[in-house]
């Protein structure tokens, strides 16, 4: 399904629960958010495994069948999107969503959430990026990654986007973010990430995605979030490392913290169940 927002054609899925065995459906749908370089397909483990509401997936600008905003990407122009998203939602479905965001996609529902955190009854926020990537230990990695995406953006054609679509590098951030030890588990997260990784639009707007990525938190925001949020967290997590998730959780007014033992940055892959569990609980007592 298609929707029109704010002059921009955007692309949801929508998992719909079973009438049959989930009784009737709470109104509310739940629109999730996915992560920088995935699309809506990274989201369906967790998607379906939540009962008893719709789940609405988007494919974010710049990204999967989404294409690029007019305006470029920026923190600003994607919380402006997201705004425009959940109204146009709300009229469809007669009601508020409830917003999810995983990784990247935490970082853009908290700020624009954070922007009318007086019309925003709750919050759900899956391996939030808490630490700047520009700081701390991964502050090498980091600028080597964005060199990276630096060089793919500015390279000639086609010499760039073979550099930004190299299954060889895809599989290395796919082995760096798997924690799990289930090889048919590994062989289905390499794979969906050999699928879709490389669907971004283009590449400047693939390097403008990840400036946005690594320049922002959400504890930016903490302070702004008011509302009951639920926060859900691998304590294996290298990229959202579990002791400044639990700092952030801390600054919050009103958290719920579910830390899964075991499992890193791809909680919605290696644990959806567990996840979808948590959100569903969460979810009844907002209703």
């Amino acid at each position: 399904m298609d929707l029109e927002v704010a002059g921009h054609r955007s692309p949801i899925w929508v998992h719909s629960p079973d009438p049959i065995n989930a009784g009737a459906p709470d109104p509310r749908p739940l629109l999730m958010i996915h992560g920088f370089r995935g699309d809506h397909h990274g989201m369906d483990l967790i998607a379906a495994a939540v009962r008893g509401r719709d789940v609405i997936v988007p494919d974010l600008p710049g990204f999967g069948a989404s294409a690029a905003l007019a305006a470029g990407l920026t923190l600003e122009s994607y919380c402006d999107h997201l705004d425009a998203l959940a109204a146009e939602v709300t009229d469809r479905w007669q009601v508020p969503p409830i917003l999810a965001g995983h990784s990247f996609g935490s970082i853009l529902v908290a700020h624009a959430v954070a922007r009318r955190r007086e019309e925003v009854p709750e919050l759900i926020l899956i391996n939030p990026i808490t630490s700047p990537a520009l700081e701390g230990s991964a502050k090498a990695m980091t600028a080597l990654t964005r060199l990276y995406y630096a060089l793919g953006a500015r390279l000639p054609e086609a010499w760039g986007h073979q550099l930004l679509t190299n299954p060889l590098i895809v599989r290395l951030m796919s082995e760096v973010m798997a924690t799990t030890r289930d090889r048919g588990l590994r062989r289905y997260i390499h794979d969906q990430h050999a699928r879709y990784f490389s669907t971004f639009s283009d590449r400047a707007s693939l390097a403008q995605a990840f400036d946005v990525s690594v320049g922002h938190t959400v504890t930016e925001v903490a302070g702004s979030l008011s509302m009951p949020t639920l926060v859900i967290a691998g304590d294996r997590d290298a990229i959202a490392p579990i002791a400044a998730t639990r700092d952030f959780v801390a600054r919050l007014p009103d958290p719920a913290l579910v830390e899964l033992a075991g499992v890193g940055h791809l909680v919605h892959y290696e644990r959806p169940e567990e996840s979808a569990s948590s959100i569903m609980a969460f979810c009844r007592g907002r209703d």
